[in-house]
């Protein structure tokens, strides 16, 4: 699984609770281990994280420090079938990528794999551990040895590292197990050289002042290496703004309190040593292919079309017409259908064709019980619009370059919200983004650009597999221009746009 590098989406300190939750879980599926040695493996006050990330196969996996693979089958079994076969379905292994994303430790020594005499009686034709079993054991451990070897020996041939430079801050990261620099400082060296590859590339004069948080965000995290996770809290600095103090000492940067308690990054010195001198390091083959994949088209706006669903109440009218209960039509359809329905059984009123005789079929369909004994006839329109309020929704959504989807129901709106947060202050939600194929990562990074403000992704209440975007303060003007004007979604499909702030008051 971890054979090729994967993908960080988040990186969280794991909490008491569950450091107790995951003790708990592991003293049970390990009946065998003691409190000691359950504390030992999670232990109650050193530093554990959940990271969830994205293998390169595209499975989302969230990483326990403790799991590695999954046992196919017992130990008595995979003595007496000789070690051969699956025995275990391996999901982690060591020197792997994700064993080079963490501190880079050894295996603790596991003695010889021993079998009880009395599990070996009990297995039907089982044989002792004999001088041939031994032997196999002893080559499946010297062929494990070999791949290990073998393995290593692609992965360096396929992970280009970053050149190193004569400057400390400049040069690339080493991730060889046998490197002598601690984790701190290698966190530090990652540290300052996203910082020089963010000002080298991505920063320009025209986005200052740039919100610390959102060069941080927006920048500095885009360019940690591929394998690499930034972790500013394991670095000797402990936070951005003690970094950022040290750089500015060293008239890299400028930072300035422009707002209470808010910092920004006022000016840069792209003439300083560091920066000009800084080699930008070549992406490996595989983020080169991802970056490549990553250069979309423009976003055009999907075609959305009504739809309308035959219920089980409506089937008798649409039967003749070869539809059933659970069809979809388009509404030029169900027009079609009616008029055809009408003219078939004679039900058009021969001295005024503007109306029409209801049949049995028709009133059960179309009128409500008090109307069925008063209703004779309607009009075309009247009952056209009857016939269709009747249907059940729903939706057809094309993409550009895709095949169309149709949805039952009807597609929610893109839906904006202003809420209140501590000390009295506004944010702006937005939520069902990706129905319009829209990204909320994209869309927040955009935002906080434009908006200057810090943006937030997070899952919606009640909304499976969605995501909802906020962002500091009444944002619903900027937002508006992003979805009307340069995504060019409809306004029918977009509510809360009355929220903007009225001209002349303070947002």
């Amino acid at each position: 699984m971890f054979s090729k590098a994967f993908r960080v989406k988040s990186n969280t300190a794991i909490k008491g609770s569950d450091r107790r939750k995951l003790r708990a879980d592991v003293a049970a599926a390990f009946s065998a281990l003691g409190t000691d040695q359950a504390s030992a493996l999670v232990p109650g006050k050193e530093e554990l994280s959940i990271v969830k990330l994205y293998a390169h196969r595209g499975d989302a996996v969230t990483v326990a420090p403790v799991a590695i693979g999954v046992a196919a089958m017992s130990t008595s079994e995979m003595l007496t079938s000789g070690l051969k076969g699956r025995g275990f379905s391996v999901l982690h292994t060591y020197k792997d990528h994700l064993w080079r994303s963490g501190d880079k430790s050894s295996p603790p020594f596991i003695a010889p794999l021993t079998l009880d005499p009395s599990d070996v009686s009990e297995e039907k034709g089982s044989v002792q551990a004999g001088p041939t079993l031994q032997d196999d054991m002893r080559s499946l451990t010297l062929e494990r040895k070999e791949e290990e070897n073998g393995e290593d020996q692609q992965m360096c041939r396929e992970k280009t590292l970053p050149e190193a430079s004569e400057d400390p801050g400049v040069r690339g990261l080493n991730p060889d197990p046998a490197d002598s620099k601690t984790l701190q400082e290698q966190m530090d060296e990652l540290l300052q050289q996203c910082f020089l590859h963010a000002l080298k590339c991505r920063v320009k004069k025209t986005d200052l002042p740039l919100l610390t948080s959102a060069f941080l965000g927006s920048h500095v995290f885009s360019c940690c290496p591929e394998g690499w996770q930034l972790d500013i809290k394991k670095s000797s600095y402990k936070k951005l703004s003690k970094f950022l103090q040290q750089m500015q000492q060293e008239q890299i940067i400028q930072v300035k309190e422009l707002s209470k308690g808010v910092e920004s990054i006022v000016a840069v010195d792209w003439k300083h040593p560091r920066i000009t001198s800084f080699v930008i390091p070549e992406p490996s083959p595989t983020s080169q292919t991802i970056q490549e994949g990553s250069r979309e088209q423009p976003y055009h706006p999907p075609d959305i079309k009504p739809l309308y669903c035959v219920p089980a109440s409506m089937s008798l009218l649409f039967q003749e017409s070869g539809h059933k209960k659970g069809s979809i039509l388009e509404g030029s359809e169900v027009r079609m259908i009616i008029i055809n329905y009408a003219k078939k059984n004679d039900l058009v009123d021969a001295d005024n064709k503007n109306l029409v005789h209801l049949d049995p079929i028709l009133c059960d369909c179309i009128l409500e019980k008090s109307e069925q004994h008063i209703v004779m006839k309607l009009p075309w329109d009247s009952l056209l619009t009857r016939c269709l309020g009747k249907l059940q929704p729903a939706y057809q959504v094309t993409f550009p370059r895709q095949e169309p989807i149709v949805k039952k129901g009807k597609i929610c709106p893109i839906d904006i919200t202003l809420a209140q947060r501590a000390s009295n202050k506004k944010v702006t939600v937005v939520r069902n983004l990706e129905a319009y194929g829209l990204d909320p990562c994209t869309v927040a990074a955009t935002l906080q650009q434009r908006c200057q403000a810090s943006t937030t992704v997070t899952p919606a209440p009640g909304a499976k597999d969605s995501l909802q975007v906020q962002i500091q303060g009444n944002q619903v003007h900027h937002l508006g221009r992003l979805l009307l004007e340069e995504y060019q979604l409809p306004r029918k499909h977009i509510q809360g746009l009355e929220k903007a702030p009225k001209p002349g008051k303070k947002k």
